[in-house]
């Protein structure tokens, strides 16, 4: 399944360096849009065109955090 509209949560995002690593991260996944990244919430919003999930998650990790999706 690649749904259009993903959400992650992400504890440990505080700052706009935390902010810029994963949307830079996740930009790069295949099919991604938009990356929203809100620090208040610890939410990353993802919307694209047949995303892959893990795809994602794995790109969240690679700048540093764990995801969960919601």
């Amino acid at each position: 399944m690649n749904p259009d509209h993903l959400t992650y949560r992400v504890d440990g995002m505080s700052c706009e360096h935390c902010r810029t690593a994963v949307t830079g991260e996740v930009s790069q996944v295949a099919g991604v849009r938009t990356v929203d990244v809100d620090l208040e919430t610890k939410l990353v919003r993802v919307e694209g065109a047949g995303v892959d999930a893990a795809a994602v998650g794995a790109a969240i990790d690679e700048a540093g955090y764990d995801a969960v999706q919601a």
